[in-house]
């Protein structure tokens, strides 16, 4: 027996016969979202140290390099700056627990939130899925990382930093991660261990060296200055705490980036290999973020850590260093910790992409959906990268980080809330069809902490900050009427597709499945026509047979 087909029938694929597109409705047994692959087109070629390293590689991205700055201008003080580090990864040890009953629940399917809500939320047909594919596809960007390589790379190289040359190096350095991804698996996965590994030692070293100027064994005069009323100018301002939770929580996105590859992991129980790469990868980078946020402390005055933007990390070896060759090695360790994020990003972006396409929410869902020529998702890769050229050159230089950041949060946080809501409703279904309970079960503490999590960052942000601590030249809340607005869209174009067009033109939709010639599964979405209406024209005589989006 294949190791796929071994994979196929292992008890957690048992598990999949009986809940994976769970609760067809009883009547006329639809379809709900896309349908299941018993074995993974993609292979599986994940193991527990890819899983890990996939974690590990986006978490440890621009974020702790990049974040500090605007953190500790939001909050105002050191003893802020270092509690919200803390915190952060708090709340997402308790969306691991919550990843990992759901996971649980659908142990064959890559894609996580996207396969999580098609099935908590299958009433309005194909609004939440639509709203999500929506929403992740526009989203699905990776410039903000591609932004701060290049800002990083003219400053390792003395280039004068300008918007012409920010835009074009960070479009390359996205081609070629997205290059690496669309053409091996395997080599893209071994490309983000190896540089996984280097981001951790260099992490490593950024620490100890913060050890060695706290023990003054460098040439920082007052380390503990910044420590002595730590608590200082403290901003209570609920849009400041909101925007540190945000930066933080972004710094830590990524625990939960082995979920989208759930289906290709290689293990007899890949739930217990990613809930296991998810807490090892927190623990990791908590250690680290909080050693290395203490060192920026100990060596940076407090006013020079907030006016410096995204270049702390290179502030911070200037201090100690001076300028000489080793004020380089940090921008180098930037560069390489942005390529393998934008690495391990693309690698899981891709799946949610394909899962959307499998869904049959994308136009074209056969090129979206195949693993051809290369066993890769090279449709969800290539529209990867037009997004982020797109977002590179749309946006100001000046401001374009943070807006990003932000952006790429706020519609996520709405959809991250419903999933919490779904545990409960998909536990209420599964105990009323009789099933036996998940492997994980999140205590309800968890689930309600992981709520409240994001009831807080969508509520907080609309409150006015402070005179001199927003993060962007424009209005603080552009990003959050923005992220409303494409939810908003999503909801129109559903109205629009689902609701008036069918009634117009006197049909419904329905879904079929049709198998692609590399194994992959996709649902096709079709027009049925209803009450015996037939269609206006001979050529609309063949729409039932062809992808409702594609006629």
């Amino acid at each position: 027996m294949s190791p796929d087909a071994e994979l196929a029938h292992s008890p957690g694929g048992e598990d999949l016969e009986t809940f994976t597109n769970v609760f067809p409705n009883d009547e006329d047994e639809e379809l709900l979202g896309a349908p299941v692959e018993k074995i993974s087109p993609l292979g599986h070629q994940v193991t527990l140290l890819s899983c890990v390293m996939l974690n590990l590689g986006q978490i440890l991205g621009s974020g702790i390099f990049s974040t500090p700055g605007v953190i500790l201008n939001s909050v105002g003080s050191v003893g802020m700056l270092l509690l919200f580090w803390i915190i952060a990864p708090i709340f997402c040890f308790a969306s691991l627990a919550v990843y990992s009953e759901l996971a649980s629940m659908f142990p064959n399917r890559s894609g996580a939130e996207v396969v999580y809500l098609e099935q908590a939320y299958p009433r309005p047909k194909f609004l939440v899925p639509i709203s999500f594919a929506v929403t992740t596809v526009l989203l699905s960007f990776s410039a903000t990382n591609s932004i701060v390589f290049a800002q990083y790379f003219m400053t390792l190289f003395d280039i004068q930093i300008t918007s012409f040359r920010q835009s074009y190096i960070a479009l390359s350095v996205a081609g070629f991660s997205v290059a690496v991804v669309a053409v091996s698996t395997k080599w893209s996965l071994r490309a983000v261990n190896a540089i996984t590994l280097v981001k951790v030692l260099s992490n490593i070293f950024v620490a100890l060296t913060g050890v060695a100027v706290l023990l003054k064994l460098t040439k920082i005069s007052q380390p503990f200055e910044n420590f002595r009323d730590p608590w200082a100018d403290t901003s209570f301002n609920g849009n400041s705490l909101a925007t540190a939770l945000v930066k933080t929580h972004f710094a830590y996105v990524g625990w939960g980036n082995a979920f989208n590859v759930l289906g290709e992991v290689r293990s007899r129980d890949p739930v217990q290999t990613v809930r296991n790469a998810g807490g090892i990868s927190l623990f990791i980078s908590t250690v680290l973020f909080v050693f290395t946020n203490i060192a920026y402390v100990a060596a940076i005055p407090k006013n020079d850590i907030m006016e410096s933007g995204q270049l702390v990390g290179a502030l911070f070896f200037q201090r100690v260093f001076g300028e000489s060759w080793a004020s380089k090695i940090l921008p180098l360790m930037v560069i390489i910790s942005c390529l393998g994020n934008l690495i391990a990003v693309t690698v899981g972006h891709a799946r949610v992409i394909r899962e959307v396409a499998r869904q049959g929410l994308l136009p074209y869902p056969e090129f979206f959906a195949s693993t051809r020529p290369f066993g890769t998702p090279l449709g969800p890769v290539a529209l990867k990268f037009a997004l982020t050229a797109l977002v590179i050159f749309a946006l100001p230089a000046r401001d374009a980080f943070n807006f990003l950041l932000d952006l790429a949060s706020y519609p996520n946080l709405i959809f991250a809330a419903a999933t919490a809501i779904g545990v409960w409703i998909l536990r209420k279904r599964r105990a009323k069809a009789g099933m036996d309970p998940t492997e994980f079960k999140a205590s309800d503490t968890s689930i309600v902490l992981y709520l409240l999590s994001c009831v807080f960052l969508l509520v907080m942000p609309w409150i006015p900050p402070e005179e001199g601590h927003a993060d962007v030249s424009f209005w603080y809340a552009t990003y959050c009427v923005v992220g409303i607005g494409i939810i908003l869209l999503c909801g129109i174009y559903y109205w629009i597709w689902v609701v008036l067009l069918p009634k117009l033109g006197g049909y419904e939709i329905i879904e079929e499945v049709e198998e692609l010639p590399d194994g992959a599964r996709i649902a096709k979405l079709v027009r049925r026509y209803v009450d015996g209406k037939a269609p206006r024209d001979e050529e609309d005589l063949h729409t039932e047979q062809q992808p409702l989006l594609n006629s």
